[in-house]
């Protein structure tokens, strides 16, 4: 669904917007970052870095479609995962190959891992050490998943998957080696059955996952399906994302490869036991439905130090399986007894109870909604970049939670769209999994010719992206009422009014009127509109809201 702007953005006076563009650049104000974009269409073998305008800066081309995420690396390099068949494991994220290309588009690195017993799957992490943090899902038969402790009847497919990290040395142009590695089969906990491995008290024992709490995953053998991985250099921690059981955890990364196949002997220890977990406290037995936070989210990351927010972790919260259905972007502050050691009181959850910020949509939380994929980032001058992945939609927001950028993915899974198409309609498929916003900065670009070429989208209407003030009044004042409207919206200004023009939210002309200062609104669908007031020598533009009752 996409995302309605926001009631802040709602009461402050527009100057202007891209009122022709259905797809690309739809608002560009001076209060966005002006920066680059980098993105890579699920249903596309192709990875753009787009500047505020929608312009491609670089493209990269690859034989195949991302499993899910791709990084620019600061020497310009891409790093990117692929989606290669696999019969035996087949789910969404898997992948099974990784690429990296450097900035000319040379394929330089390949590296697979993939079987009918294991494969990569969604996400990477590129290490500062050169190597290559991994996620892959290794398969565990039905009779093994029993002894460790797996009820039976929660097996459906006579297997279940592992969920694994491998760190990855590159060797050459298309091998690595294997340096370290962690599995989720060895930090399992179960109360099922005595006479099995694991067998303990689920609620004393947090640092250990509950081998029978299975959350949404409906008997499937993905019934983790972790969706993301990040990486703390100073703390040397991971993170890493259950979609299925709505959680986040964090593990230590200085172990052993031996280590990490260990239990810490306690919450407070390392090893490769859980350090924190958070979002869900029921997997642990330590909440209710009423306590639980997290609802299939995607990319639990730390904000770097030196940005706001410094070390905390950001959250895209998909709301998917709660009722009503609704995404928000959380930022919350784990806390800890000393750096890398967080906080916990026996038989209760980690904290914290709530999270520091919560973005959702302030009209209604059901406007801003991607059940599946997404992002959320925080940019360098203190804005936030959100991706709202299943619409393919990218929006800035700045301290006031005012939108100040908006760009849409022209790429479908049938071809590119022109400018003027719909991309909400039925038929159109222009998921993104993630977007990440760089500074101009950013170290990658040293050197590089930043030369914008033409936009990603077909048909692209010509200088059709005006840079606006969002920071000063226009120079012609108008206000319409009543609003929201349900059939008669009047103008009232000062000055003469030359005509009346009211868009969609995509930007397509609806209706125009030149005779007065009242339009006919009855025949509007209900839903967000624009009202673009035009006088001898400027115009304004307002957001309506259309309700029929």
């Amino acid at each position: 669904m996409r995302h309605i702007l926001s009631l802040i953005f709602f009461l402050t006076p527009l100057l202007s917007i891209n009122s022709q563009n259905t797809v690309g650049t739809i608002l560009n104000t001076d209060q966005a970052l002006n920066g680059y974009t980098l993105f890579a269409p699920l249903i596309s073998t192709e990875t753009y870095l787009i500047n505020n305008c929608g312009e491609i800066v670089n493209q990269w081309s690859s034989s195949y479609t991302p499993a899910a995420s791709v990084y620019l690396l600061e020497n310009g390099d891409l790093l990117r995962t692929c989606k290669i068949p696999n019969n035996d494991i087949n789910f969404g994220g898997i992948g099974g190959r990784i690429e990296k290309y450097d900035w000319d588009n040379n394929l330089i690195w390949s590296y697979e891992y993939t079987s009918s017993t294991y494969s990569l799957h969604h996400d990477i992490y590129p290490l500062p050490s050169g190597n290559i943090l991994m996620l892959a899902v290794t398969v565990v038969n039905e009779n093994d998943a029993i002894q460790m402790g797996r009820d039976p009847s929660t097996i459906s497919e006579g297997k279940i998957y592992n969920e694994q990290i491998i760190e990855v040395e590159p060797v050459g142009t298309n091998s690595g080696n294997i340096v370290w590695e962690w599995n989720i089969t060895d930090h399992l906990i179960q109360d099922f059955d005595s006479t099995k491995d694991n067998f303990g008290i689920v609620s004393d024992n947090p640092q250990l996952l509950n081998f029978n709490y299975i959350g949404i995953s409906e008997n499937e053998a993905r019934w983790l399906h972790m969706n993301s991985l990040q990486y703390n250099e100073d703390l040397d921690q991971i993170i890493i994302s259950s979609r299925m059981l709505s959680e986040l955890y964090i593990i230590d990364h200085s172990t052993s490869t031996a280590e990490a196949a260990g239990h810490s002997g306690g919450i407070y220890g390392k090893g490769g036991d859980f350090l924190y977990r958070w979002g869900n406290p029921i997997a642990y037995n330590q909440g209710t439905e009423s306590d639980q936070q997290l609802f299939q989210q995607h990319k639990p990351h730390w904000i770097p130090d030196n940005l706001i927010d410094g070390g905390k972790i950001m959250i895209f919260n998909n709301g998917y399986s709660r009722s009503p259905s609704y995404s928000q972007l959380f930022i919350i502050d784990p806390p800890m007894d000393s750096p890398g050691v967080y906080s916990y009181t026996a038989d209760t959850a980690y904290g914290p109870s709530s999270p520091d910020y919560i973005y959702q949509d302030p009209v209604d939380p059901i406007n801003f909604y991607s059940p599946i994929v997404s992002s959320g980032q925080r940019l360098s001058n203190g804005n936030i970049l959100i991706c709202e992945g299943v619409s393919g939609y990218f929006f800035e927001i700045d301290a006031n939670d005012t939108i100040v950028w908006e760009y849409i993915s022209p790429v479908t899974s049938s071809g590119i769209l022109s400018q003027g198409d719909n991309s909400d309609a039925p038929e159109v498929n222009n998921i993104v999994f993630r977007a990440e916003k760089f500074a101009p900065d950013y170290p990658a670009f040293t050197g590089r010719d930043l030369t914008p070429g033409v936009p990603v989208e077909l048909d692209p209407i010509p200088g059709n992206c005006e840079l606006v003030s969002v920071a000063e009044e226009p120079v012609y004042k108008a206000s319409v009422f009543p609003n929201p409207v349900k059939d008669f919206l009047s103008v009232n200004s000062e000055r003469p009014l030359q005509k009346i023009e009211i868009y969609s939210f995509m930007g397509k002309l609806i209706k125009s009127d030149a005779e007065n200062n009242r339009i006919n609104l009855v025949e509007l669908s209900d839903g967000v509109y624009y009202v673009k007031i035009f006088f001898s020598k400027g115009f304004v533009t307002k957001k309506i809201i259309k309700m029929s009752h």
